[in-house]
């Protein structure tokens, strides 16, 4: 069993790394590069994670899905949104049918 607070410790990791030196750290630069920087290395991690699928391998599957999330952490770093509080949604999902958690969503705006 892997440690539940590994992702927890990342993201961590990632918000000190906002504040550090861009010429060497790859977080600081990302996010030092901007918000369209961030969505462009989302939506590459995106679709690696999507040929990945259809090729098969699970193993590279995991690879793709491991960069895309760590990227969606920086993301969630640049607007200042925390783990917590994505877990948070999470948790107020959790036990509603998927249908109709999305039809409330639409209705809502």
């Amino acid at each position: 069993m892997t440690d539940p607070d590994t992702l927890q410790r990342l993201a961590e990791t990632i918000k000190a790394r906002k504040q550090a030196d861009p010429t060497v750290s790859y977080v600081a630069r990302l996010l030092h590069s901007g918000e369209d920087a961030i969505l462009r290395k989302i939506a590459e991690e995106t679709t690696e994670a999507l040929l990945a699928s259809k090729e098969g391998d699970k193993q590279h599957v995991i690879r793709e899905i491991a960069d895309l999330w760590f990227h969606s952490l920086v993301l969630l770093t640049w607007h200042d949104v925390s783990l917590d509080d994505v877990l948070a949604e999470f948790e107020r999902r959790e036990g509603l049918s998927g249908l109709a958690e999305k039809a409330a969503r639409t209705t809502k705006g």
